[in-house]
């Protein structure tokens, strides 16, 4: 393999620190909003749509932080 062949691939332990990185960035606002809604509304289910709806919305933006921070440049 050329040396520039090899530049371009991932580790796998960058792998694994950028996934826990996108994974918290997505989960944390999830549980927070999850957590916050069931107990000022007391319903659960109410609780689960609007967590689940954050959580998408946070999936959107990792996508792009992912691709702003950790997308490797081609020269």
């Amino acid at each position: 393999m050329s040396d520039g062949k090899k530049a371009d691939t991932l580790t796998t332990k960058e792998i694994i620190l950028k996934g826990t990185f996108i994974a918290i960035i997505v989960i944390i606002p999830s549980l927070l909003t999850f957590f916050v809604f069931w107990i000022v509304l007391d319903d659960i289910l109410q609780a689960a749509i609007i967590g689940g709806i954050v959580h998408f919305i946070a999936m959107g933006f990792s996508l792009k932080i992912s691709k702003k921070f950790f997308a490797k440049k081609r020269s």
